[in-house]
């Protein structure tokens, strides 16, 4: 009877980036720059060749881009992983300002919203004939505007 010694299964740079839904060239990237350790090469062809090992690095990775976090903050978060108590005490600071930048975004993102609703608003009233309406309409515009911090001129009279 002999023993047969099964290989691991390993993935092309193709299978990870399906896998992990990043771009090959962001895998390339990301492990020029350290973010994933430098993956075995095969033999013959020397392609590389992701292990479970790497593929649970990569999918790490891709949940961090995922939630907005720059590079340097994904370096950290990995850094900290393995520091115990004082690496948790950082992973929350980490996560919690990301948090507020999430936030921030979506703050932003419903005035874009209100703004082209209230746009629509505007040019119905004006197709209607409404321009009291409109007027009225053209100042919340303004408003909005004025949070989002655009370059706007007061709607005139």
């Amino acid at each position: 009877m002999s023993i047969q010694k099964s290989e691991a299964k390993t993935y092309t740079i193709t299978e990870t980036a399906k896998i992990s839904g990043l771009r090959a060239s962001t895998l390339r990237y990301y492990e020029t720059i350290g973010l994933i350790k430098p993956v075995k090469r095969e033999h013959n062809t020397q392609r590389r060749a992701y292990d479970e090992s790497d593929i649970n690095s990569v999918i790490a990775l891709a949940c961090l881009s995922a939630i907005g976090l720059s590079i340097d903050d994904m370096r950290r978060y990995i850094n900290n992983r393995d520091n115990g108590s004082s690496g948790a005490k950082s992973q929350v600071e980490l996560l919690t300002i990301q948090t507020s930048h999430i936030k921030n975004e979506i703050h932003f993102m419903q005035l874009r919203l209100q703004y082209v609703e209230k746009k629509v608003e505007y040019w119905r009233a004006i197709a209607d004939g409404n321009t009291d309406e409109a007027n009225l309409i053209g100042e919340k515009v303004y408003a909005i505007a004025q949070e989002m911090r655009l370059p706007v001129r007061q709607p005139t009279r």
